[in-house]
């Protein structure tokens, strides 16, 4: 991944920069411990809303350049995994306006699976449950940004409570609040009975 070159800092033959004193290599090693942990996801999530592997991969690259550009800064902040979580959903946007699209939810056999565990419901027909299924995407796609942000987090990457949380800056149980008012508004755009379903 490309990086920046910054004041007097290099870049080594990985494309990582180099930090030539003991506290910038300090910082270096926390930077890449953080990116190592939460690159995944980030990829995954990018993924999701932009539709390909290389385009999400820009998308994080941006993310990581900016982050490390201003890693002093952002270690000072209250949450930096919301920080960086709000510098990704920036990129996204970005990216997503420079290639004059909307945001996409790729459409996989894993992502159906996934999101019918959001709204688990009777159908009369099998024709019933394909339009059920066309018509999600749509559904989700109109719902507001922190619950559609917690149904791709949870239902889609298959993210705990708790790191869903984490990223929003958000309590547990606001999270869940969130999963509520979604199924609601989702049974109510799609026009079918919602379920009791386990959270």
């Amino acid at each position: 991944m490309a990086r920046a070159v910054n004041g007097g800092r290099g870049v080594d033959d990985r494309g990582l920069q180099r930090f030539p004193d003991r506290p910038e290599r300090r910082l270096a090693l926390t930077f890449d411990a953080f990116d190592a942990h939460h690159h995944t996801l980030w990829l995954r999530y990018a993924h999701t809303q932009v539709g390909s592997r290389a385009a999400a991969e820009a998308v994080v690259d941006a993310l990581c350049a900016r982050l490390l550009d201003d890693w002093p800064h952002v270690l000072v902040q209250e949450s930096v995994p919301q920080y960086a979580w709000a510098i990704l959903k920036e990129e996204v946007a970005r990216w997503l306006g420079e290639h004059d699209l909307e945001p996409v939810l790729v459409d996989t056999a894993a992502f159906l699976a996934a999101i019918r565990k959001l709204l688990l419901y009777e159908m009369r027909d099998q024709f019933a449950v394909l339009q059920g299924e066309i018509g999600l995407y749509a559904a989700i796609s109109r719902l507001p940004e922190r619950q559609y942000d917690v149904v791709v987090l949870r239902y889609v990457l298959r993210i705990p409570d708790e790191v869903v949380a984490e990223y929003m800056g958000i309590e547990v149980a606001t999270v869940r609040s969130h999963v509520r008012h979604a199924r609601r508004r989702l049974a109510r755009d799609l026009d079918v009975r919602e379920t009791k379903t386990e959270e």
